[in-house]
This record gives structure tokens, sequence and C-alpha cells, in this order.
């Protein structure tokens, strides 16, 4: 479908001024079929009511690589007042973007007034203003089409389409870079990251996702303005590596965030850590991440807590170290050092309590796992949190922590019948006594069950 649309371009365009190409269906091919239908009838009764509409970004540049979108946006004239007034089930958010968000079920559609650049009397009227360095703090003055198309980040997601002539409209070469599979910004890279540190995470979440290169103009100001996303709200960066670590190249945006400089500004005590111990800290995370791909890619859950208990591993090792010199047994340390840590980490990243909490049981369970004296395994075994302590004991293993088979008598203990429990236990000569920090990985053992998260 994409290298017919590319046959079918009339003439070569240019960036700096762009010109609104129209294709007509004939030229792109994508079927009605592909979007969801909720979000064509946004755009329907939108333009029934008098207004442009258009879904755009991801779902059309999705669409165009031959991918079945998943989330849905629409791009209109109508503010978002207008659109409140046009769906009873709809709902005005945001202040820094002021936008709509339409209701259908589970599904949300999120529907953006076109929006322009700004003026000094935008800044005086308090629609638009900007920090010292550059960083938009409100963007609410609307504009066309076309203007509205110059303000999106990349030029791939600046492609609208119309479900009800099915014409595809392409302002800014979008096209063409998804032909090249090439992220490309609209304007200034250093400018609009200025005006948007976040996407700078962004650009590396799609260049993992897509497969698509980093030109030099748009990873270039990357390593140098990172530290930028510390102005960002703690709130609005939880988001963010979210979507960074739940799109199904959690990996590969991991060696992305290293290599730009990304990492440490969202995990700063972490990034410490892999710094220090990579061979460890840093396998640890990327086996994590590696796993939280494979299940993605097989339709699994996953939970955040399980994954931000990993990003996070590297720097409760050494609090846990400190705590343990101090004289404090393995379970006070642990819980101790988590309470020192966490406050610290969302201050960067505001993880959710609903996941803080689950947190800090998989952490404490890694020390009541070697302790299996007595009832003490069964204890252990019907803690809710016990899977996905087991399933992190295992990750600390294949990232080469040595636990004594640590994981491989639990994974035969909590399948055994009950009369193989009891000798298991009897059969225990001394709590194991672990390395946290090996020079050197073991290798391990293939008879394990699939982990869950």
């Amino acid at each position: 479908m994409l290298k017919k649309l590319i046959r079918n371009l009339r003439k070569p365009r240019n960036a700096a001024e762009p010109k609104g190409q129209q294709l007509p269906y004939a030229e792109h091919g994508l079927s009605l079929d592909l979007f969801s239908r909720n979000a064509i009838s946004v755009t329907t009764r939108l333009q029934e009511a008098g207004y442009q509409a258009f879904l755009v970004g991801g779902c059309v540049r999705d669409a165009l690589l031959g991918e079945r979108p998943k989330d849905f946006d629409v791009a209109t004239s109508a503010t978002p007042e207008q659109v409140r007034g046009v769906f009873r089930n709809s709902r005005i958010i945001g202040r820094r973007f002021r936008l709509a968000h339409v209701l259908f079920g589970r599904e949300t559609i999120e529907v953006a007034t076109f929006r322009s650049n700004h003026t000094t009397h935008d800044a005086a009227s308090g629609r638009a203003a900007q920090d010292s360095s550059g960083r938009i703090l409100r963007d609410n003055v609307y504009g066309t089409l076309e203007e509205d198309a110059l303000r999106r980040d990349f030029t791939v997601n600046a492609l609208y389409y119309d479900p009800s002539d099915r014409t595809l409209h392409d302002f800014a070469g979008g096209i063409s870079d998804l032909h090249k599979r090439t992220l490309r910004l609209i304007g200034d890279p250093e400018t609009r990251y200025l005006e948007d540190p976040v996407r700078m995470l962004r650009a590396i979440r799609f260049a993992a996702k897509l497969n698509f290169d980093l030109p030099a103009e748009t990873a270039q100001p990357i390593k140098r303005l990172a530290g930028m996303l510390a102005d960002i709200p703690a709130a609005r960066l939880y988001e963010e590596a979210l979507k960074v670590f739940l799109n199904g190249s959690a990996e590969d945006s991991f060696d992305l965030m290293q290599q730009y400089g990304l990492f440490a500004p969202l995990f700063p005590f972490s990034a410490k850590e892999l710094e220090q111990d990579p061979d460890y800290c840093a396998t640890l995370v990327r086996l994590a991440l590696r796993s939280t791909d494979t299940r993605l890619a097989e339709g699994k859950t996953v939970t955040p807590a399980f994954l931000f208990a990993a990003l996070l591993w590297p720097a409760l090792l050494p609090l846990m170290a400190q705590y343990q010199a101090e004289g404090l047994a393995p379970v006070p340390a642990i819980q101790k050092a988590a309470h020192k840590l966490l406050p610290m980490q969302l201050q960067h990243v505001a993880i959710p309590r609903r996941f803080t909490v689950p947190m800090q049981e998989i952490w404490a369970l890694q020390e009541r796992l070697p302790y299996r004296y007595g009832r003490r395994a069964e204890t252990v075994l019907a803690n809710p949190r016990f899977r996905a302590a087991y399933d992190f004991l295992l990750l600390r293993e294949d990232a080469g922590e040595d636990t004594g088979n640590l994981g491989q008598w639990w994974t035969e203990y909590q399948f055994a019948p009950e009369p193989d429990r009891r000798r298991m236990v009897s059969e225990l000569s001394g709590p194991v006594r672990k390395s946290r920090r090996p020079r050197k990985r073991k290798s391990r053992s293939s008879s394990r069950g699939g982990k869950t998260q």
C-alpha cells in the first residue's frame, strides 16, 4: 500500500514550504475497515454539524504501514466547547492543551482543535504561554488545518484522513518519510524539543516501535537537551514512561534512552548503578524489558508494578547493603530502603500508589524467599504476590545473581505434592547466602516454567 502511494506522488515537496497534498483513495487504498467505527462516527457528526474533521496522527500512520491501529485521534475546526455541544457523551479536559474526549463505553476518542502558531496577542490573552527556555506552558491558539499540521511534532504524525471522501492530506512530507522509514521533526528540531522536551522521548519511542531511523538533525540535539526533562511534571513523565516501556519495543527503547541520555532524567538513582555495575544491573533491566516485550507480543498482560520494580531494583541494592551493614536484618533493611528510595524517585516519575505498594511487596518477598523452615515456605507460597516475587527471583538469577539455586527450589516446591514439600523443607541445611552482584553470570537450567508479570 505504501509503495503504491509513493509511486503515485505527483511531485517532490519542499519541507520548508509545505504545500498541502490531497491523495484520493485510489492513490493510498486505506480502507474504512481499518479504523474504529466510533472514530469515524465522530468525524461524520462533526462534519454534519458544519465543522472540518479528520482522523489524524498514529492511526493514519500505522494504517499506511500495514498495521491495525489501536488508538484513534480526531482533529477538527470545532473548539472543545463546540465538540461538547455536538456530543453529550463527551468531556473537556486539560489546561495546557484543552481538548475533548468523546466516550463510547471503554473506548475514548480524543478530539483536538486545529492549533496555530502563537503571537504576542495570544500570550497577552492567556491562550498561549512559554517559559524562558521556550517550553510551551499553554497551547490553546486555534488555527487552520494546514497550520495545525505544522504544529505537530513529526512528519509521519501529520497525516489527515477524511473518512467521508477517503482523501488523505499530507502537509509535511509524511508519506515520503514513511517510505524512507525515517523520523523527521517538522521545523527546527532544537526549537521543537525546547517547546516540549517530551518530544525527545516520543522520538526514541517511535524510532524503536516503528523501526525507523533517527536522522542526524532529529537525533543530534537530544543528548544535549535531555536534562530538560527534569522540568516536566512527574505525573506526565509517568504516562510517557508507560508509553515507552509498554509499546512492545521496550528493550530497544531502553537502549536508545541510554544512548541519548534520556534514562537518567527519569530514573537517576538506577542510572547511577547501571553505570557502576552494568554486568548485573543493566542485564537485569534489559531482561525485564525483553520479557515485557515478549508478553505483549503474545497478548498477555503486563503489570507496571513488576516493570518498575525491575527498573528501580538497581537503585535499591546499595541502600539495602547500607542498612544491613548498620545491623538491620534483611527484611527490615529492604523495607527501609524502599521507604527511602520511592519518595525520591516519585519526584521524577510519579508512579501511582496502586503500583508502588505491590512493588514493595515484591521486593520484600525477595528476602523472605530464602527462609523456608517450618511453615514459612507455605506462608510465602500463599502470599498473593508470590508469583510475581518468584518471577522476580528468576529474573535476578537470569541477570547473574547467585542465589544457591533458590529459584529451582521454588520451581519444584510450588508444584510438588504435600509429602514432597515436607521432605524438601526437612532437607534444607541452612539459609542461602546470596551474592547480590556476581562478577560472572551462572549458567541457567531450562526446566523452569514461563514467567508471569
